[in-house]
């Protein structure tokens, strides 16, 4: 007798609490080995496969693609146990390893990510005809969905319905039992007007909540407001016109990133411009005496190591609870990479013991990742400080927000010849403006000051660097 279990969205780590599922990499009556990734999910900091830690047949599948479920809302349904009798018995003959792959699903890894597993062989994905799929258990899927709703996989007409249902189930789930509710419309209709259905008295048979029930409570719930409304008639016509984007994924993540630093960090901003010319002319020699080659952003990284062993005030965090600074000994530089999710924060791990040539060659290998994608929320997470090479985009200067949690934010400008006082002449030379926003609780603007005049010195003579080696 086949056992169905239920596969949730698992935790991804990092404090993540909901995804979007991108794609689907397996269908209802779909084969699957222990491990073998069945979802394409976005979170708020990357792209992950997730595998499912079962081996059997897919029986169901909670939410379309572009949905988005909190983390531990059911993610799809697997028969195991004597499956692979109904794969022989429905497919026809199929190879001896697909079919030992299946019948030893009854262990499961418990592993969650993928790069992680048993070791065992990924099982040909083969669709079966639906009758030989057994009917999901009471204890393995949700009361809302009916038994049958796998073996209808394959009617293309009980497509939507079953989509339908589906979706609520997990909504029931989710919110804490079921609730009264038949229409997927009635329940579209409730969300987004504001409203619970658990706070409304259906008015169908044995309690059922119908549409004019929900009508009812929006009529009720705008009643007071009426008079405003019909000022604001106007504005809210136009605005109904407008596109409206949703703020999630990375999106959303950098929203409510952003947001929360302007709230809780007392900012403030400093800059100087500083004669790039030598810088230029060093990283020139460097890249031609041959070896790997030296980019401008991992010696400005360097420079940054070097200013933060002298003022380490700005490689700390606040600790608001406790009301402590937390000075860290370990120097994680992020960098600011656009991509077309959106903006993004690989972090340079231990850059305080990484040399120019080591510096470069990871932020080279993160930025790479970044473009196609598959950065991991562990390459997103946990810097110290951040550099943002804004002028890449042709502009000068900039007032960066902080990455929260963390004390300070250099910013790099376009290097552009412009007219400058050089060895008491006027000579053209290559000028960048720098600016470094602050949190003035960990230190003053003196040491702030301090820091940014350290790392333009560093930039218009980079031989200051030698005394920090």
């Amino acid at each position: 007798m086949a056992q169905v279990l239920e596969f949730k969205l698992p935790d991804l780590g990092e404090g993540l609490t909901e995804a979007e599922i991108v794609r689907w990499l397996v269908s209802v009556g779909d084969v699957v080995a222990i491990d073998q990734p069945v979802v394409e999910v976005e979170t708020a900091k990357a792209m992950v496969e997730v595998p499912c830690p079962y081996g059997g047949v897919v029986t169901a599948r909670f939410g379309e693609e572009g949905a988005e479920l909190p983390v531990g809302a059911p993610l799809l349904t697997v028969a195991v146990g004597e499956v692979e009798s109904a794969v022989s018995d429905g497919a026809g003959t199929g190879s001896s390893g697909a079919e030992g792959s299946v019948g030893s699903s009854n262990e499961s890894s418990g592993n969650v990510l993928v790069g992680y597993g048993t070791g065992a062989p990924a099982a040909r994905r083969r669709r079966i005809r639906p009758a030989a799929v057994p009917a999901p258990g009471p204890t393995a899927v949700p009361p809302a969905v009916p038994a049958a709703a796998p073996a209808e996989a394959g009617t293309p007409a009980a497509e939507p319905e079953r989509r339908a249902v589906r979706a609520a189930a997990v909504e029931d789930l989710v919110q804490g039992g079921p609730v009264p509710v038949i229409s997927p419309l009635v329940r579209r209709l409730a969300r987004e007007h504001g409203l619970d259905l658990r706070k409304l008295t259906g008015s169908g048979p044995d309690g059922l909540i119908l549409r004019a029930d929900v009508e009812s409570a929006m009529r009720a719930t705008e009643a007071p407001a009426e008079p405003e409304h019909v000022v604001a008639a106007a504005p809210a016509s136009a605005a109904s016109r407008g596109e409206r984007i949703p703020l999630r994924g990375v999106r959303g993540a950098v929203a409510d990133k952003l947001s929360r630093s302007r709230r809780e960090i007392p900012d403030a901003t400093c800059w100087v411009d500083a004669d790039a010319t030598e810088l230029m002319a060093a990283r020139a020699s460097m890249n031609a005496a041959g070896g790997p080659t030296v980019s401008l952003l991992a010696l400005l990284a360097r420079i940054c190591t070097a200013a933060l062993a002298r003022h380490p005030e700005l490689n700390s965090t606040v600790d608001m609870d406790a009301r402590e600074i937390v000075r860290l000994s370990e120097v994680h530089i992020g960098f600011a990479a656009q991509t077309e999710r959106g903006l993004v924060v690989p972090v340079v791990r231990d850059a305080h013991s990484r040399s120019a040539e080591s510096l470069s060659a990871e932020i080279g290998r993160l930025t790479e990742a970044a473009r196609q994608g598959k950065l991991t929320p562990a390459d997103l997470t946990g810097g110290t400080f951040t550099l943002n090479n804004y002028g890449v985009f042709g502009v000068d200067g900039s007032t960066p927000i902080i990455n929260h949690p963390e004390a300070a934010m250099l910013g790099v400008g376009r290097i552009v010849p412009k007219p400058w006082v050089h060895q008491g002449e006027l000579a053209v030379r290559q000028v960048v403006q720098l600016s470094l926003t602050f949190d003035h609780r960990v230190c003053d603007g003196g040491t702030a000051g301090g820091f940014l005049r350290y790392v333009a010195d560093c930039v218009e003579h980079p031989a200051v660097l030698l005394r920090s080696l």
